[in-house]
């Protein structure tokens, strides 16, 4: 599974359970933020204990890219039975802001700034 632009690239590698988004996501809205929802959910599903965000290339998300983020934390606490870490970065800014708001939604959450 795999999104590609020249901004941004999102894709999911089953092997070790890992979604990684790269790049700039400024999509508007979020129904054009349908086809990234799609594929978390769809890599959620493949993924029945464990589950990887790896953001610590996603230079930019805007505030319906955070909404939509934010929606998919919520759909895993829903699922109960899997436990999710997140991987950012420390170095960018709208991360170190951001992230720690996900941990409020799904305090089991493990989040990995470095």
């Amino acid at each position: 599974m795999e999104i590609k632009t020249e901004d941004y690239r999102i894709w999911y590698e089953p092997d070790i359970s890992t979604i990684f988004l790269q790049g700039f996501l400024r999509l508007d809205g979020m129904e054009a933020y349908k086809p990234v929802m799609d594929l978390a959910i769809n890599a959620l599903e493949r993924s029945p204990l464990h589950l990887t965000l790896n953001l610590r290339e996603l230079e930019f998300l805007n505030s319906s890219g955070i909404s939509m983020l934010s929606m998919f934390v919520v759909k895993v606490r829903q699922k109960g039975d899997v436990e999710m870490t997140l991987e950012g970065s420390d170095k960018i800014l709208w991360q170190t802001k951001s992230l720690k708001n996900l941990q409020r939604l799904m305090p089991s959450l493990t989040l990995i700034l470095s």
